[in-house]
């Protein structure tokens, strides 16, 4: 008489074995190296930027540059190559002109002062007001001019339609300008704690006038 086993073998082991353990979660995905590597060169950029709006380009050094972003001089260098590659991105205005300039013509005056506000607010960097700072760069002064009036005043001034289209961006710009620096350096109070929306929408209106052609 055939008699059953006293331990019966089932597919997920002998009897009365615990089952197996689970294998543990796949860990998360790594933080791509790319974007680590763009938030590393937007941190130099921002460092060098305020370090430029505050001390002449000569006095200005990589050690000081990586001490305040956080990083170390042979990562600057690995990422622009030397200072003055830095600071030639640095002085270019295109990609700040692209954002201020993002809007079509008849809302551009007050879109351009409420970047000028948000900019200052948000990332702690204006687009414009570096200008202000060209004498104390010397001959990089001449350079951060040229790219001033090629990349913001003639770019702005080649949408305009109408007669002066080059003095009313130049003086559409200089408003911006002043905005910001009463916002970013003077540090006027009553502004800063005003909501940036109510701003833009009382200053557009001075913008726009020199933005549209005189009817």
């Amino acid at each position: 008489m055939n008699t059953a086993p006293e331990h019966e073998a089932t597919a997920s082991g002998p009897a009365g074995a615990a089952p197996p353990t689970p294998p543990p979660p796949a860990p998360e995905p790594p933080v791509p190296a790319r974007r680590d590597a763009e938030a590393t060169r937007a941190a130099i950029l921002k460092a060098a930027r305020h370090l430029l709006a505050r001390h002449a380009h000569a006095d200005i050094t990589l050690k000081a540059v990586a001490e305040r972003a956080g990083v170390s001089p042979p990562l600057i260098l690995k990422y622009f190559g030397n200072k003055d590659t830095l600071f030639a991105r640095v002085m270019s205005f295109e990609a700040d002109a692209d954002a201020l300039l993002a809007a079509p013509v008849p809302g551009l005056g007050r879109h351009m002062a409420r970047h000028v506000l948000a900019s200052q607010r948000d990332r702690g960097a204006d687009p414009l007001v570096r200008i202000a700072f060209a004498p104390l760069h010397g001959d990089h002064g001449d350079i951060l001019r040229a790219n001033f009036r090629a990349q913001v005043t003639e770019r702005l001034a080649a949408r305009l339609s109408g007669p002066d289209a080059g003095l009313r961006a130049e003086l559409a710009v200089a408003a911006l300008v002043g905005l910001g620096v009463m916002y970013g350096v003077a540090r006027g109070p009553h502004l800063r704690e005003s909501d940036i929306d109510t701003i833009a929408d009382r200053y557009g209106p001075l913008v726009q006038a020199q933005l549209t052609p005189p009817g």
